[in-house]
């Protein structure tokens, strides 16, 4: 059970930050998550990093991952798995669980991760803290391994909303946040609850009831053949260091990246064209609307799959059900937990906007909590 896969000899003084191990860091090895990189020590730092050293953040270590970010459990079978630190026997979320993990277990006050898919989302959701995958292009991937490109994202993991705010702030040059006197002032659409385990749904359906401008709204389902455009931009990454290393791959990864490898080019140019009118089909749905809320999940942290599965192949439907239509749309989406729902364990609510509403996103999400 791992947490960090690397630490500075002494880290700098500042915010505690866990940087997930996707990122470059000069002098401080850096795998990916993946055996083919073990004992790799990049010349330089990745941007976002970067930005965020010079603004006080001090790196105090790299956060585990699920190999090459495609996963979302962060069962790591090369580097060990990522515990969640608040309920044991529970996948820590991925696949940026290491950069959740730090944060739950106290190690860590602010965390750095990614998202393409539900990667930042999934771990804030499961391990009870907070997470904001930002607008698409908003904030720098110099530096950092690509998952599939057109989807990545870099954003915050923090305890609390102003702990991602504080980090955007940082990390988007000019970035403000937004300040709102009252819920009152929104109008937002409540989507998914239905789909989703009953005590999650009753608590982000609580949550919602705090905005007094709500109403129900039919979101249009993601078409599942976009799904083929991601699958060939992770191929590409990966074609030819697959080929030379696929023994070292873990088994899950390995299958899926052979699945991505099979795409055909008629797939993916309709994958295009299915993007293309969701995001169409999407602006048509929330119009007049501020902001949409869902869960973020529809169950609480998975048990821990070891021995149970490859990987996360029998649950990553199930997690990125109501994550991967935001990245889909490079929309901002942030995962805020809402309260206990089964087992005793943290709902998350999802708050998502526009492209560009990553400000409103964020104030919405300061007013509502702490539940």
């Amino acid at each position: 059970m791992t947490i960090f896969l690397a630490q500075p000899d002494k880290p700098a003084a500042g915010v505690r930050l866990a940087v997930k191990d996707l990122f470059d860091t000069a002098g401080l090895e850096t795998t990916y998550g993946s055996a083919v990189f073990a004992g790799h020590v990049p010349r330089e730092t990745a941007a976002a990093v970067r930005l965020l050293e010079e603004a006080g953040y001090a790196n105090v270590g790299k956060a585990n991952l699920h190999e090459f970010a495609y996963g979302t459990t962060s069962e790591n079978p090369h580097f060990g798995d990522v515990p969640n630190p608040r309920h044991p026997g529970r996948v820590a979320g991925g696949s940026s669980g290491g950069s959740a993990a730090a944060l739950a277990a106290g190690l860590a006050d602010a965390a750095l991760g990614t998202d393409s898919a539900g990667s930042i989302r999934i771990p804030a959701a499961c391990c009870g803290v907070v997470g904001h995958k930002p607008t698409h292009g908003l904030v720098p991937l110099d530096g950092c391994w690509p998952l599939a490109a057109s989807f990545d994202t870099a954003g915050p993991l923090a305890l609390d909303v102003e702990g991602c705010e504080l980090m955007l702030a940082a990390l988007i040059p000019g970035w403000d946040r937004r300040e709102l006197e009252s819920l009152e002032e929104l109008v937002v659409g409540v989507a998914w609850t239905e789909q989703a385990d009953p005590l999650v749904r009753a608590r982000v359906e609580e949550a919602a009831a705090r905005f007094p401008r709500r109403g129900p709204v039919e979101l249009p389902p993601v078409p599942d053949g976009t799904y083929a455009g991601f699958m060939r931009e992770a191929a590409d990454v990966h074609r030819e260091l697959f080929a030379e290393n696929a023994d070292l791959y873990g088994e899950d990864v390995r299958i899926k990246l052979e699945r991505c490898l099979a795409v055909r080019d008629a797939d993916v140019e309709r994958a295009e064209r299915l993007r293309t009118g969701y995001r169409e089909q999407m602006e048509t749905a929330v119009e007049g609307l501020d902001l949409v809320l869902t869960p973020t999940l529809p169950v609480v942290a998975p048990p821990a799959r070891r021995g149970v599965a490859p990987g996360d192949l029998d649950v990553r439907e199930s997690l990125i059900r109501f994550t991967y239509p935001f990245s889909a749309l490079g929309w901002p989406a942030l995962a805020l937990p809402c309260g206990p729902a089964e087992d005793g364990l943290p709902a998350s609510l999802q708050i998502a906007g526009r492209a560009g509403a990553d400000a409103l996103v964020l104030a919405a999400g300061r007013l509502l909590s702490p539940f």
